[in-house]
């Protein structure tokens, strides 16, 4: 299984980007998934999640600004980043938690892409 994220780059503050994370190989379904973000010389901080039915947790320094989505049939997450601020700025993580066999489910993760928020 391999997830593979895109979308970020340079953004002013106040502006938008919105990132995708595909997951591809051999699997069962995808239950939860989510984005985390590191940002220089800080640990890596919970984003968002989203489980397999829709339902949604948000960091508080992102809610009312991120919707987090998925779409099961291109097995691809999303997330939409609106009213951007500076501290924005990080390597964005995506990860899924993936079932590969009946009674087998691992934790996969992207290797990431970087969203920069200019003042």
């Amino acid at each position: 299984v391999q997830l593979q994220a895109s979308g970020g780059g340079l953004a002013q503050a106040g502006g938008s980007l919105r990132l995708s994370c595909a997951a591809s190989g051999s699997f069962f379904f995808i239950n939860t998934m989510g984005w985390y973000r590191q940002a220089p010389e800080k640990r890596r901080e919970l984003v968002a999640t989203i489980t397999s039915d829709g339902s949604t947790n948000y960091a508080d320094s992102v809610k009312g600004r991120f919707t987090i989505s998925r779409d099961n049939a291109k097995n691809t997450m999303y997330l939409q980043m609106n009213s951007l601020k500076p501290e924005d700025t990080a390597v964005y993580y995506c990860t899924a938690a993936v079932r590969v066999a009946p009674n087998v489910q691992n934790n996969y993760w992207g290797r990431g892409t970087e969203v920069t928020v200019s003042s």
